[in-house]
This record gives C-alpha cells, sequence and structure tokens, in this order.
C-alpha cells in the first residue's frame, strides 16, 4: 500500500522517475527488437469522394515483441506468449492506408486512426483534399464479434490482432472472468455481450458447479445492489436453446481451437429469464489473450509507416519518406485507446523514436482496459466494468482517495520527451455516465488539476456522446425516446438532444495539423472549473437547474438514479490498481467506495454555462441536457446510461403558462423569426471570432437558421 503523505507520494514518484531512468539505460544498450518485420498488401483500390484522386491499400502487418525489452515489458502477461525458439512474441494485424496516388500532392501529414471495436474507415474527405494520409489498424486483441480474426486473413475490412494466448509451460492459464445479462426475458437461451460483442472467453468447462449465476433486483447508479435469489447449477447451461430445442438445450463448443467461431457463449435456463431481473454470472476461463500485444502491434504499425523504407523482405512502405508530422486519433473507446496507449510508454518505439507528434482522444475521459488478464475492451463502465484505475489525467497528480501513488498518463513519455500535442474534446454525456469529471479534479475532487503545455481541453456543453445531428428543429421529428447505448438499456424518455459536435471537429481537425506542422498553438482550452465556480456537486441545487421543467422529474437527480461515479473496485492482490495491469482476482470486485462527479452548472433554462461557444446552446430553442432518464426495464428512473435529451421551450407565452413550464418561451425570448435569426447571427459571429467556428460553416448555421422554421 502507498503512503498518502506529502513524503510517501514525493517517494513514489521519485521511485517511478528512477526505474524510467533506469529503463532508459536499458534501452540505450538493448538491440532492437520490437518492430514490423513484413507487410503484406492484399489489396489496392482507388478511392473516391474527392477532387485528388487517391488509393486504398488494405494489407496486414507481421510483428515480433522481444518480452525482455523494456518498450515491451509493461504488457500483462508478455512473457507467457512466447512461442519461437528465440523467445519472442508475434502477431498479426490488419492495416488500411489511403494516399494520394500522385505523391507530390501529399501533404506530409499522416493521421493513424483507431479504429473502435473493429470497425472499418478511413479518413474524412475534408482530409482527403488536403492531402493527407490515412492509417487505420488493429489493436484489440480479444479476437471476439468485429474483432475476430477472420479465416480468410487476408479478406474483410473490419480490423484485428492475432495475439497469443497467455499459457505457463505450454498449458493455458486459467482463472474466472464474469458476464451480465440485463433486460432480457423469454424461455429461450441468452448470449452473454459486452456492449456491441460477445465477452471474448470461453468457459473452461461445462460443468455449472464450477460457477455461480445469480440474480440482482436492483442496482443504483451509486453501487448499492440488491441480490435475488441464485440460480441452481441443475437449472442453467452453458447451452443453446429455445421452443422447439427446451433446456437443457444444446451445449456450447467450448474447444479454443473453434473460437471466435463458437461465440458469443449462451446460457440456457431451466425457467426462462426474467426481463425484471439482472443475472450475472462468474464462471472458469480459458483463452486469456495477451491483449497488451494489440497496443503494441498499433505502435509497430505507427512507426513502420512513419520511418522505414521497407520490410525485412524488401516490400517497400508506400509512403517512405513522405510522412513529416503525425498524429493518433480515436473516438468514444478508441479514444480511451489513445489515453491507455500513451499511459503505457507506448509513444516512443523500439528505437527510442517519438511514434506520434500528436494525439486526439475524442468523447473519451478514460484508458480502456486492454493490458490485464481477463480484460473486456468493449466495456463502457457499467458496472463491475475496468476503465477508471490509475491517473486519468494529464499532470502528476496525488491519488489519496484510492491511496495509489501520484502519476500522470504523461508520467512514463514525460521521461524520454515522447509525449504528443494533445487535444482532447468532450460533451456533457461522458460527464453524466463516463465519470469524466476526476480527469479534471482527481479523485479528492478538491482542486482543478492543472494542463500541461502541450495539452488542449474542449468542452461542448450540453451536448451527448459524439454531438447530435444538429439543425434549427424546435420540435422533434418524433416524440420517442433516444436509443440508450450499452447493454440493452432500453430507451429514455426525452428525444435526442440535437448539439452536434461537427464544428469544433472541423476546428480541431486544421488545429491538429497547424500544431504538429506548423507549431501554430490551438486556441485556448475551455471547460468547467472549480476555480470559476462552473462545475459543482451533483446535484439539483448546487447545479442551479430549475423546477418544473416538463419531463424532468426531481427523482432523477437523487445519488442512486444520477451522474454515475468512479468506484474504487478492489480486484484482488494480483492486481495493479494504478496500472490497471496484471490479475484480477476477485471477480466480480468488491466496491470500496464511490467517488462522487461534479458536473457542470447550468442557467434558468438549465443549459450549460461554461465550455466552448456553441451556437445552438447559445440561441437555444429548448433544455440540452447531457443525460436522459430511462425510460422502463433494470435501469428505470435512472440516467440512461451515455445519452443526452432535449426539453424544447414552449413556443408561446400562453403555451408556457398552460404547461406550467419555468422557462420561457421562444417568443418571449426572439419575438419573431427575425429575432431568432438575428440571435444565431450573434452566437455564430461570437463563436468565429474566439476561433471555435470556421467561416464555412459559421455561414453555414447563418443561413440556416434563416431557413428554418422557427417562430414562422
Amino acid at each position: 500500500m502507498h503512503s498518502n503523505s506529502p513524503n510517501g507520494r514525493r517517494e513514489s514518484r521519485l521511485h517511478w522517475l528512477a526505474a524510467a531512468a533506469a529503463m532508459a539505460a536499458v534501452m540505450a544498450a538493448a538491440p532492437a527488437e520490437a518492430r514490423v518485420t513484413r507487410i503484406v498488401i492484399d489489396d489496392v483500390a482507388p478511392l473516391t469522394g474527392q477532387a485528388i484522386p487517391y488509393e486504398q491499400i488494405r494489407g496486414r502487418a507481421f510483428g515480433e515483441l522481444d518480452p525482455n525489452d523494456p518498450h515491451n515489458s509493461v504488457i500483462t502477461d508478455i512473457k507467457l506468449g512466447a512461442d519461437t525458439a528465440g523467445g519472442k512474441v508475434r502477431y498479426e494485424t490488419s492495416f488500411n492506408l489511403v494516399k494520394p496516388v500522385d505523391m507530390n500532392r501529399v501533404s506530409g501529414f499522416m493521421w493513424h486512426d483507431v479504429p473502435n471495436r473493429g470497425g472499418a474507415g478511413t479518413i474524412v474527405v475534408e482530409e482527403r483534399e488536403l492531402g493527407d494520409i490515412g492509417l487505420r489498424s488493429g489493436w484489440q486483441a480479444d479476437n471476439a464479434g468485429n474483432t475476430g480474426v477472420p479465416a480468410n486473413r487476408a479478406a474483410g475490412t473490419n480490423h484485428w490482432v492475432a495475439a497469443p494466448i497467455a499459457k505457463v509451460n505450454g498449458v493455458p492459464v486459467a482463472g474466472e472472468v464474469f458476464a451480465r445479462i440485463v433486460n432480457q426475458g423469454g424461455a429461450s437461451s441468452k448470449p452473454l455481450m459486452v456492449q456491441a460483442n460477445p465477452v471474448p472467453y470461453l468457459p473452461a468447462t461445462l460443468d455449472t458447479t464450477k460457477a455461480t449465476l445469480k440474480t440482482h433486483l436492483r442496482e443504483t447508479v451509486d453501487g448499492v445492489v440488491t441480490e435475488g435469489p441464485a440460480i441452481a447449477a441443475g437449472d442453467w447451461a452453458f447451452a443453446k436453446c429455445d421452443a422447439g430445442n427446451p433446456f437443457p438445450g444444446t451445449p456450447i463448443d467450448i474447444d479454443p481451437a473453434n473460437a471466435p467461431g463458437n461465440l458469443p457463449v449462451h446460457i440456457c435456463l431451466r425457467n426462462g429469464f426474467d426481463a425484471n431481473l439482472l443475472y450475472q454470472v462468474v464462471y472458469p476461463a480459458q483463452n486469456a489473450y495477451v491483449l497488451g500485444v494489440g497496443m503494441a502491434a498499433f505502435r509497430d504499425v505507427g512507426t513502420f509507416f512513419r520511418y522505414e523504407a521497407a520490410d525485412d523482405f524488401g516490400t517497400r512502405n508506400p509512403v517512405s519518406g513522405l510522412v513529416k508530422g503525425t498524429a493518433v486519433r480515436g473516438v468514444s473507446q478508441s479514444g480511451n485507446m489513445v489515453r491507455q496507449f500513451i499511459f503505457m510508454g507506448l509513444n516512443q518505439d523500439e528505437r527510442n523514436r517519438k511514434v506520434y507528434d500528436g494525439a486526439w482522444p475524442i468523447i473519451a475521459g478514460r484508458r480502456v482496459a486492454a493490458n490485464s488478464r481477463w480484460a473486456q475492451p468493449d466495456g463502457v463502465l457499467e458496472l463491475y466494468q475496468q476503465g477508471s484505475e490509475g491517473p486519468q489525467w494529464w499532470t502528476d497528480w496525488p491519488d489519496p482517495v484510492r491511496k495509489q501513488p501520484t502519476g500522470s498518463i504523461f508520467s512514463r513519455c514525460s521521461t524520454n520527451d515522447t509525449c504528443p500535442k494533445v487535444i482532447e474534446h468532450f460533451g456533457s454525456a461522458e460527464v453524466y455516465a463516463l465519470k469524466l469529471t476526476p480527469e479534471w479534479i482527481g479523485t479528492a475532487g478538491d482542486a482543478d488539476i492543472p494542463l500541461p503545455r502541450n495539452v488542449r481541453r474542449y468542452y461542448v456543453p450540453g451536448s451527448h456522446h459524439g454531438g447530435g445531428a444538429g439543425g434549427f428543429t424546435h420540435m422533434p421529428a418524433t416524440t420517442t425516446g433516444a436509443s440508450c447505448p450499452g447493454n440493452s438499456y432500453g430507451t429514455g424518455t426525452l428525444p435526442a438532444n440535437p448539439v452536434p459536435h461537427t464544428e469544433i471537429t472541423n476546428v480541431l481537425r486544421l488545429a491538429m495539423r497547424d500544431w504538429v506542422l506548423n507549431g501554430t498553438p490551438p486556441p485556448p482550452s475551455r471547460w468547467p472549473t472549480l476555480a470559476g465556480k462552473t462545475l459543482v456537486e451533483a446535484n439539483k441545487k448546487a447545479m442551479g437547474f430549475p423546477s418544473g421543467v416538463p419531463g424532468i422529474p426531481d427523482s432523477i437527480f437523487l445519488p442512486e438514479n444520477f451522474a454515475f461515479p468512479v468506484f474504487d473496485y478492489d480486484w484482488g492482490p494480483q492486481f495493479n490498481h494504478s496500472e490497471a495491469s496484471g490479475v484480477p482476482t476477485g471477480v466480480p470486485p468488491r466496491i470500496g467506495k464511490a467517488i462522487a462527479m461534479k458536473v457542470p452548472k447550468v442557467d434558468a433554462d438549465g443549459n450549460e454555462i461554461d465550455g466552448v461557444p456553441t451556437v445552438l446552446v447559445m440561441a437555444p430553442l429548448g433544455t440540452y441536457l447531457g443525460f436522459n432518464i430511462t425510460a422502463a426495464g433494470f435501469h428505470k428512473g435512472q440516467v440512461c446510461n451515455y445519452v443526452g435529451g432535449y426539453v424544447p421551450f414552449a413556443r408561446t407565452r400562453a403555451e408556457r403558462l398552460a404547461s406550467g413550464d419555468p422557462r420561457l418561451s421562444l417568443e418571449e425570448r426572439y419575438g419573431s423569426h427575425e429575432g431568432y435569426q438575428a440571435a444565431v447571427r450573434a452566437a455564430a459571429e461570437k463563436a468565429s471570432a474566439e476561433g471555435f467556428l470556421l467561416p464555412a460553416d459559421r455561414d453555414r448555421l447563418i443561413r440556416q437558421a434563416a431557413e428554418s422554421s422557427v417562430l414562422r
């Protein structure tokens, strides 16, 4: 246990620095081993949509890692993945590279995009019009669902990493994993899923006496669990069943040689599933992938295309000598990967070179779970999921609540000058459901953590995860509640939040390029702070949220329903809680304490008052919320995971008074359609003047407001 006294924290920091210095000395003497040794080009095709002719190159990279190289020793179980006579760890990973056909049109800037759950794609048209290079490659090595290694590895568009399974003396390691089934009714069997992909680990046995299946009657947002009855071992099976093939059904295939084709794992119940219950299974598992190998493979692919002329077999790097600056970028889960990648020190390659000059984690406020045994990288911070462990901030800062050492995401890269320039941007949904604010104020929550000079932070007030559709539509086309992401959460009571991230993304895309290529600093950071009194306790009174807003009951602001906290989990003695590495043996983990969130302060309309200037929030048509309310099911009445909501203003004063709405109507605010146009124009000019709106977007928004039906 680390001391939280000033001396204890200083000793922890000095120990970390001493270890880093020792690592640097070893690296200087060690031979370079961790690298891409071979690339295979599987397909070359034209890419359309932009004025500059582009080509798309799809292929695979093969590499090897030396487990004894300090560049790789941070990876959990790396030595248990060695599979060559020389003790090396091998991998194969997919990649997709796009570039101008005419090399003279190449800008020199390369984006390395992190796939979200294996997703395909490439850089947007705006970046191709600039002549940028786009690279995307695999990193998620759990071999399940969209990240599954295909039978024909030369085909397909999704991204994957073929990584080894951890073995001791040739025998796969064993351990316990858990999975949860919620809001599922009926007699048929149910799959074990985490977000949209299968839980990636097969049972080691079909014997249900070796596992446990429990029910939960209720779980509150702040971590109070009410257990229901356990399911007897004879009343369930690892099997598929339905009305024509009733319990015990057909046993699932648990031969690891058939993974991922035998995923997802299914559970069949003798008496069927009750939609009012949550089911939680803990079972002995096999096929523990060395997940961190996928992170190292991503590093090696990035550094190969940046620096190398050819592979060991003479295959030429298609962009050799053309890359002048680079940035790694990810959105949501893949943005969390960017943060974890930097934290692990992987922005330094095997020859001690900086891999990426810039990093842009988008709507990502934590570190992805991808470096512990049995981790589930698809998790979204629902109960008992990893991701908030250890430092989530960029400046060395103490963690007294969890009694962890002083540190930061930059602790490793700052010792060897390989930290990238970082731009991060978020919306409000990350605060309420994705446990963002400790990144700003630490676990103690009593001071704003200062940002380093090479980090910019931008907060889009009143927006949901990834932003909405934009536009100037007063009443939604449908009153159907927004769909809530996560594991079968259901829908919200409120329509979707329209506040977009499009405009800030357009600004930051150019800002990152200019910062890397020309040294031009981006606009000043903007986010709610304790010092500015715009970051407050997560309750209705402290927020200043108005009473009587239609569809917003006071009950949503209660601790059991509102603002998901960070949980201080105890994953057991073999798990490093600061590093989020090692082996979790406490499954599911014990909750030590819930670390309360702070949330943004709001105005008399319930709209947030701090962050980047956003036209729709500055000229509002309603209240834009970073949260929604679960309409039905197991989570009824709680924040509906990470989706926002929208409550339109009344159109007239008479409508407002009839409904008891405390917020001024559109008519009272703007008077007429022309008045609303003027408000949008003023907001757009302000955002543009402060550097947060490009001229083309400013003019487009003003035109769209003029063409809208608001107060016509």
